[in-house]
């Protein structure tokens, strides 16, 4: 057998579309559909791919107990038999305890980002939940952002340095952010799993 890394080719549309423009809210409805029918503790998975909350995602995927009932008298294996022994190379995030937009207690209209593609570096953005903004904080308090950085009571420290990344305004010229010694700001993260 061979596992292609996205099994879905495309979304098929008409030009026109005499129902809803927005294809994003349904390919989301049905990826929601399909992980709460197969992917059993693993679902949490597919909330991080589209950064929505795990309680109240504000997506009514409609009832799936007919697809459940199908799944149960056809006897399939579980999701983690299928990862074991069908695709054991998938990236599994079994250790993070929440995810989502990066937000610092004195700029909340803005989150951490990626950057621009040549380094990486993390900057501030207006906030858009997609791509770049989606952290995971893992139980190590380790942050998938770039390397050594923990998070403690809010803040985000380089054991490194003993510093900390927090944001400075400054007026007209805009937010900056920065390495400094901690001054008690603070971090939150959007969503939580554990």
């Amino acid at each position: 057998m061979e596992v292609l890394p996205c099994s879905r080719v495309a979304h098929i549309e008409r030009k026109k579309k005499p129902y809803n423009n927005n294809i994003g809210f349904y390919t989301k409805r049905n990826a929601l559909r399909v992980a709460e029918v197969w992917m059993d503790d693993y679902k949490w998975h597919v909330y991080i791919a589209w950064n929505l909350p795990l309680e109240n995602p504000g997506i009514d995927i409609g009832d799936v107990s007919e697809r459940k009932a199908l799944r149960k008298s056809l006897k399939c294996k579980n999701f983690q038999w299928y990862l074991d022994h069908v695709y054991p190379e998938m990236r599994r995030y079994n250790n993070t305890i929440a995810y989502g937009e990066l937000r610092n207690n004195k700029a909340k209209d803005v989150c951490l980002d990626q950057g621009p593609q040549e380094n990486h570096t993390a900057i501030l953005y207006p906030c858009h939940g997609w791509g770049p903004q989606v952290r995971l904080l893992l139980i190590s308090s380790f942050f998938y952002l770039f390397p050594s950085p923990h998070m403690q009571n809010g803040a985000i420290l380089n054991k490194g340095t003993g510093r900390c990344l927090e944001v400075e305004n400054r007026g007209m010229a805009g937010i900056d952010l920065i390495l400094r010694s901690c001054t008690g700001q603070r971090w939150t993260i959007k969503n939580f799993i554990k």
